[in-house]
């Protein structure tokens, strides 16, 4: 594995998102010749869900630059530990957890996320429950910056998570970010994780480089595309980015 070799991005959404919403941020960094993968997070619980993404990473075998969005930075933190292949981190209005720090934990650190009250929550045959944002709720909660018939789209589309993903504690004694360079991305009204909180998780983190998005939603890779890729090519190197 060359490491001149120009990397993968691999993109990995949060809880109430999926796949296609990277969709304008992959359109962004195919327009500069860079390759990127969306994975499918299970949403599930963090030791799987990270152990899914390092799947995916492998049968790339290339380097790449891992981005997460949500409770995507608690599994890009877990899975990127130790693996050879992770050139750098992007956290995009993400958690960056330290050892045992859960999304739960993290999200309530600072005042201003509104999400608990926004939840539907049921059980499955698994065990436990899983949460969704309520249709109702999702523009202002999840997308405030995008136009309500897009909102509506997103709202049914929304990926559940399990609460025991969200309450899971990072598992691994050496956060990814400790030991590779970290670019973040902040929606300065993110009604979800609180930009006070990222920008506390960026300064741990030594952040190379962090973008705040004036009337930035929790869905920055949706609404401000630009600055998603912005950063992305600042993570992989590229010099005109």
């Amino acid at each position: 594995m060359s490491s001149t070799e120009r990397p993968t991005v691999v993109l990995v959404h949060g809880a109430f998102a999926e796949s296609a919403s990277w969709n304008r941020v992959i359109a962004g960094l195919h327009g500069r010749g860079l390759p990127a993968v969306a994975v499918a997070n299970p949403l599930r619980g963090l030791a799987g869900d990270a152990a899914y993404v390092r799947d995916v990473i492998d049968g790339i075998g290339r380097p790449v630059v891992l981005v997460g969005h949500s409770y995507g930075g608690m599994v890009i933190t877990e899975a990127a530990a130790g693996l050879e292949a992770v050139r750098s981190l992007v956290y995009v209005a993400a958690f960056a957890p330290d050892p045992g720090e859960s999304a739960l934990l993290l999200s309530g650190k600072f005042e201003g996320s509104t999400l608990a009250s926004a939840l539907v929550a049921y059980p499955v045959s698994t065990g436990g429950n899983e949460v969704r944002i309520a249709d109702d709720k999702y523009h202002r909660q999840f997308c405030a910056d995008v136009d309500a018939g897009e909102a509506a789209l997103m709202a049914s589309t929304q990926r559940p998570v399990t609460e025991r993903a969200l309450t899971d504690g990072l598992g691994t004694s050496e956060p990814a970010w400790s030991t590779r360079p970290s670019w973040f991305v902040i929606g300065e009204d993110d009604l979800n994780i609180p930009a006070e909180a990222v920008r506390f998780m960026a300064e741990r983190a030594s952040s190379r480089g962090t973008r705040e998005i004036p009337g930035g939603s929790h869905a920055i890779a949706v609404s401000r595309p630009d600055a998603v890729v912005a950063s992305i090519l600042d993570a992989v190197g590229d010099e005109a980015g």
